[in-house]
């Protein structure tokens, strides 16, 4: 193997794990994570890559992205009141000081704009056959 393949492993899981992370900690994005880390695994391991996209949580959204080339709208607001969700939960119960909930609230709003205006939104696959 050579070793820009074992870089790319290397960058596929570290981005692999902050997009799990990104799953429970606010203002965190996931998506942009799981496909960054889908890219490198198909450029570096076609094992790694069939696992990730075999995975019962976050392979089909994966596969979807890709195929679609974007998320439809459904899955934004999905992920957007998710996101929020957990802002609001932590803020009101676990983030003490302003200055970080406003951190917290302001990342989340970058998020917020990512997803809406940065991603792609598609129409859905079932109206794509």
């Amino acid at each position: 193997m050579s070793l820009v393949k074992i870089i790319l492993i290397v960058l596929g899981t570290l981005s692999l794990g902050i997009g799990i992370i990104g799953i429970v900690v606010p203002g965190l994005p996931t998506t942009p994570f799981l496909l960054l880390t889908a890219g490198l695994y198909v450029k570096s391991s076609d094992r790694l890559y069939q696992k990730l996209i075999s995975n019962r949580y976050v392979g089909s959204y994966i596969l979807e992205y890709q195929a679609n080339k974007g998320m439809t709208k459904r899955a934004k607001l999905y992920a957007i009141g998710l996101m929020w969700a957990m802002i609001t939960l932590s803020c009101l119960l676990f983030i003490h000081p302003l200055s970080i909930k406003l951190v917290v609230v302001a990342v989340g709003a970058i998020g917020t704009a990512v997803m809406g205006f940065v991603v792609p939104t598609v129409i859905s696959s079932k109206f794509n056959k």
